[in-house]
Formats: C-alpha cells, structure tokens, sequence
C-alpha cells in the first residue's frame, strides 16, 4: 500500500525568497502561488513579514485547495503580512468578478492582511465550500471583505474588517455557516445578508460603519451576543421579506444595539419582528417590532454536573408535565442521564458540549473510530475528561481549528443532530424530507444529508411546532434527552415513546402550509424541492399574490443560471446595494428580461402573464410556433401583436398552463406566483432537466 505524503510546512517570503528555492524555513519560495501549486492536503503555507502583490510575483486570484493552511501572524491579525491584489474570476453564482483569494472547502486563512484595490474588488470569495478564517485583517478592498455565496458555510472566527468601500461581509444565496467574533468598523455595512442567506452572527462588534447590518430578500440569520452601535446610519434595517431571529422564549438574543445615529434597528418589511432579551432602547427602533425581555438578564451559571447516582425518575422534582418527560425518564432509568443535587433535571437549560459528551459516553458503547484527541482546554483532571475523550474516540464529537474543544460552549440543535447520525455512522438520508421543516433554509449545507437522515429514522423531536426545526438555537437538555432516546429506538435499545413532537415526515406533503389542494401544488413542491423557489417566513407560500419583476429575476438566475449573450447595462433605478442587482444582471445578460426606454427597469412592478411567457422564450432562444396556434385561447385578441409569435412558440413547446379555464390565457393579468412556478417548471421540462408532471391545466395543442 502506497502512503501519502506527510504534512509539511512550506515557507514564503516574498523580500528575501526564491520560487526556485526548497520552499523550506532556510530557502523559502518567493510567492504564495509557487507554494500553492506545490501544495498538498494538509500542508501549511508559512507566510514571513511582507507584502505579495504582483510586483512581487503573484498571479491573482489565488486559489487555497482543499485542506491546505495559508499562515501568516494570528497574534497581530496579519499586521504587516499583506495579500494585495486581485484577478478575474467567473462565478457560477455570481458571473465574473475581482476577487483576491478563493477558498475551497477546508481550507484554512489566519493570520493575514487581505486588500483587493481593483474595481468592486472582493477580499477572499467562497462559493459552496466550507473554508476556516481565523484572525485576518481586511481592508480597503473595493467592494467587501469576504463574500459567501451558493451554499457555502465557512468558519470565520475573530476578523476584522475596517474600510472596505461597501461591505465588511456579504452573505448571499443559500449560504450560512457561523461568523464569530468579527469586527466591523468604518467600512460601507458591516454585514450584508441577502437572498435565502441564513448564518449564524455571534459575538460580533459592528461599529462606526454607514450601516451596522443590512438584510434584504428572504434571508434568515441568527444573531446572537452581537453589539451594533455607532453607525452612522442605522444598526440593523430588514427590506423586502427578511425575518431575522433576534432570540425566542427559551433562547434569548442577547445583542446589545445602541447609538446609532438614525435608528438602532429600522424593519421596513411588512412583517412583524420579534425580539426577545436583547438590549434595545423602545423609542430608536422603527416599524413593526415587538420587545420581549428586553433586558439582558444575568442567570446565575448553571451547578457543575458533578457524579451523582441516578435519581429515580419520581425524584426528579421539575419534569412532571413537560413534553419531554417520558424521553428523561427512559434515559434516568437506564443511567445515561441524570439530575441535579436538589433533585431537578432543568429540562429547559441548555446543554454545554461537556456535559454532552457525558450522555453519549454513558448512551452509547461502539468501538473507537480515532485516536483520542488532546484538546488544549480539557485537563485530565477536568471532570469531564473521560466522557469527553470517549466520546471523541467514537466519533460523535471533535473539537476546533485552534485545538481547543470548549467545553463550556452550549451545544445547538444541529450540531447535536450531525453528532449523533455522524458518530451512530447512519447515512442515506434523502433532501428532499428536508422541505418538511418550514425553517430549512436555516439548516447549514454541511448538515442537510444528516438532518434529513435523523428525519427519516424518526430521531428529530421538536416542540412546540413539529415542522419547526430551529437549527441554530441552543438545545435544551430536554431536547437533548429526546433526540438520544429516539436515537437509541432507531438502533432498537429502547422501545418506542408515542409522542405528538416526533417528526414522521409524509413525503409527499405539500412543502407549504398554505398549498394544499391548491391547483399549482406539484409544480410549487417541486421547484421547492429542487431549492429553487421559497416560502414566506409563517411557512406559508402565498400562491395567488402576484410576483415582481426582481423576483422573477432572482427565480431565473436560480433555475437556469443561464450564461451572458450580450453586455450588462447600468439601471437607473437599481442601485449597487440593491438585493437583486446579481439577479438583474445576469438576466439581462442572458436575455431573459430587458429595462425601459427610460432606462429604468422598474424592479417593484408586477409582470402580466404575456411578458413573462415571451421572457421565457427568448431567453432560452426557442422558435418556431406556428402563430395559428393561439386559436387555442378564446381571448387571443388580448395578446399583444409583438409578442404573438413567442406566445405561440410557449404553446407549442406546452410552457403556458391556464387554470381555472384552459381556453382563457389572461395575457394581461398579472402573473401569480403559482402560475410562475408552472411556467418555469414547464420550460425545466421542456429543456430535459425535470420530469413531465400530469396536470389538466397544460395547454397542449
């Protein structure tokens, strides 16, 4: 058996080095991109004091592969080790851009100062990868710091991002991932969040910037134990349907906004926000806002989980009553879990990765898939110790990039659910369970195969709402006590509890709340399915309300990401910071939609039934209907001469589907949401890339 090559370190110095060199600490290389072609899974790049730049040898935009370490001075944030430059790049999500750095998944920036001076110049871009960025500097980059796109969920830990022309951090697409302890400050927005975005923002101080942070279309982020103050403008505003999670009853925000200059948090959505134990002032907020516990309490710590015999479950004083009992009950009888000194169980709690691992110790006995890990911040001595390292050693938990485990730190939801499917080893779980949960978009793109394999093995408890599965919040004990039973019934070492909060997903239910019975179901669930259409924050899709053309813009770059046919042009009307200028754009390019004489494009407008059919025609370039097949609709008079010749095409190829009255084509009403779902569903179809679905409202001649 052949072995692969150790790790190795190689070293780069761009004042003293030579790409013809080793690469070793005595004979480093010049540049970073000699070392990254040389580079191998594993190896670390050792940046000395300097800057690398083109003057200096580098060809941008550098791409870290997979599993390979860039390093430069984490204890300065990189100060004097300076990545400045930038080269084109074609995004599949984005078309072309400046960008400095590209990430892959694995990949790991620390230490360094990123600057891109090119035109909308973007620091470090990750597109559907799961990089680590810990203790960089970015600044004065011409557009952002770092942009996350498609399904990307990166690691980016203790940054600071300060005079960026635009935005500290842009979020975008379907990304997510966990973006911790950052500082922003006088840069254009600290974080821009767009599209169905939905990360995790803790523990960070956004400062002196124009905004504190921007969200837009349909995204979802969690923010918790951030501080936003001092903008110049507003600290938090939402437009469009962004529905932020600001805290709820059993987990509280605990952000702190304050002293920005025009409001402390502006919902220009027509959605009421809830806010729950976070630090605002009532009088510096705007729109529909609704405060609860708004003070950030000081709860006394929980005890220290010290050895105690397992009570008897009469003797646990706090779980009578509550919809976990019967899953705490058959954990104590078996001795896998256990109360507090004054006999409760505080099934409400949260639950650290500590006293985690101390369940799955006692739960679960399977050999040792690793050597034990030695976690920098876990003692021998520390009472935890062996659960911890039994727990490691059978794969349920790992630690951190930094070495540390952080046994302090609450587990969330997601995180006790990859756990336990990831170290129970069970695999096969299909996507498409996923459109079970009303808040998916929430689940991280690292997460979905395993949380939709707990989903199928009946594993995933969730109270009070069954189709809620709050990804991000902190799990209670309670609910840590559910999800390790159910995962005990699945491998048949406990009977069944009947229980209304076990998820038993019906997969061929509507995907939508509101949706059923509804005409357009079967092409709405299957566009859901495929992640290309999205519901409204109540789980609800809302069928029959009309779509605007930005909308519709955003839905055709997301099912067709159709590539450009002629140059983009600047409308007057949309603005750079815009939440669907990428949509627009790439549109425009391809053809689907055009502006107005004016040279507006008018994004808020609604489209009649007849433009969006002839938008689909020409932008997929079919031709050839016969126009004496328009004898199909009673009201063709109604359609415009122009656009004669594509409507017949659409009928032709049976793109256009006419509910109630097949005959009736209402060419000038406005296009409905489900109707639009029918239309682009159709032309998936008629491109080979989705299965014909039987509805008698398809128009086929």
């Amino acid at each position: 058996m052949v072995q692969a090559a150790p790790a190795a370190t190689l070293y780069v110095n761009s004042a003293i080095g030579n790409d013809a060199a080793g690469g070793n600490q005595v004979a480093p290389f010049k540049t970073i991109s000699r070392a990254l072609k040389q580079a191998k899974l594993g190896d670390r790049i050792q940046l000395g004091t300097g800057t690398y730049s083109a003057a200096s040898g580098e060809v941008f935009p550098l791409a870290i592969p997979a599993g390979v370490t860039v390093i430069g001075n984490e204890a300065t944030k990189g100060a004097g080790i300076v990545i400045n430059g930038s080269g084109s790049y074609a995004s599949k999500t984005f078309a072309g851009q400046n960008i400095t750095l590209r990430m892959e998944t694995n990949a790991q920036l620390r230490g360094v100062t990123v600057t891109n001076p090119a035109t909308r110049g973007t620091g470090v871009w990750i597109e559907s990868t799961n990089p680590v960025i810990i203790n960089c500097t970015f600044t004065n980059c011409k557009r952002e710091g770092i942009f996350a796109t498609g399904n990307a969920s990166p690691a980016v830990y203790d940054n600071v991002a300060t005079r960026n022309d635009a935005n500290g951090f842009s979020i975008v697409r379907n990304a997510k991932g966990e973006w911790r302890r950052n500082v922003c400050r006088n840069t254009g927005f600290g974080f821009s969040i767009g599209d169905q975005a939905a990360p995790l923002l803790a523990e960070n101080r956004v400062f002196e910037n124009r905004s504190g942070i921007v969200l837009g279309q349909e995204c979802r982020p969690v923010l918790r134990l951030n501080v936003v103050e001092l903008n110049t403008s507003e600290g938090l505003t939402m437009i469009d349907r962004a529905m932020p999670d600001l805290g709820k009853g059993q987990d509280p925000g605990g952000n702190i906004f304050r002293g920005n200059t025009e409001c402390d948090i502006n919902n220009a959505t027509a959605t009421r926000l809830l806010s729950v134990g976070n630090q605002i002032n009532p009088v510096r907020v705007k729109g529909l806002i609704e405060l609860l516990a708004n003070e950030i309490p000081n709860p006394a710590p929980l005890p220290t989980p010290t050895p105690v015999p397992p009570p008897n479950p009469g003797e646990l004083t706090d779980i009578e009553g509550h919809w976990a009992a019967g899953f705490i009950r058959g954990l104590v009888a078996k001795g896998y879990i256990s109360g507090f000194p004054d006999g409760s169980f505080k099934p409400q709690a949260p639950i650290t990765r500590a006293q985690y691992a101390a369940i799955i110790a006692k739960a679960f006995s399977l050999p040792a898939k690793q050597a034990v890990t030695p976690f920098v911040d876990v003692a021998n001595s520390y009472w935890a110790f062996p659960f911890i390292q039994k727990a490691n050693q059978m794969g349920f938990i790992s630690g951190f990039p930094d070495g540390s485990f952080r046994p302090d730190q609450n587990l969330t939801r997601v995180q006790a659910i990859v756990s336990l499917i990831g170290g129970l080893g069970l695999t096969g779980g299909l996507l498409d369970v996923l459109s079970f949960y009303s808040d998916r978009v929430q689940i991280p793109s690292y997460a979905a195969e395993k949380v939709a394999t707990a989903t199928q093995r009946r594993i995933v408890v969730n109270y009070p709402t069954v189709r809620q599965l709050e990804p991000m919040r902190d799990v209670t004990r309670g609910e840590i006590a559910a999800l390790v039973y159910q995962s005990l019934v699945a491998l048949n070492q406990a009977p069944a509890i009947a229980s209304p909060y076990i998820v038993n997903p019906d997969l061929t239910a509507a995907a939508f709340t509101d949706i059923s019975g509804h005409w357009a179901t079967d092409f709405i669930s299957a566009l859901a399915k495929q992640n290309l259409i999205g519901g409204f924050a109540d789980g609800s899709f809302k069928p029959d309300i009309a779509i605007n053309r930005a909308q519709y813009a955003a839905l055709l770059v997301k099912a067709f990401n159709p590539s450009p046919k002629r140059d983009a042009i600047a409308f007057s009307d949309i603005p750079a910071t815009f939440w669907a200028k990428p949509f627009i754009d790439q549109a425009y390019r391809a053809g689907f939609i055009s502006g107005f004489p004016d040279g507006s494009f008018k994004p808020d407008q609604n489209i009649p039934r007849f433009q969006l059919l002839a938008s689909l025609i020409s932008g997929l370039g079919l031709t050839g209907g016969d126009i004496s097949l328009l004898a199909a609709y009673d009201d063709r008079a109604s359609i415009p001469q122009y656009a004669q010749n594509q409507i017949a095409t659409a009928t032709q190829q049976k793109l256009v589907v006419n509910h109630p009255t097949l005959r009736q084509l209402n060419p000038v009403r406005d296009t409905t949401r489900a109707e639009v779902a029918a239309f682009v569903y159709q032309a998936l179809v008629q491109s080979g890339r989705s299965p014909v679905i039987a509805s008698p409202y398809i128009v086929s001649v």
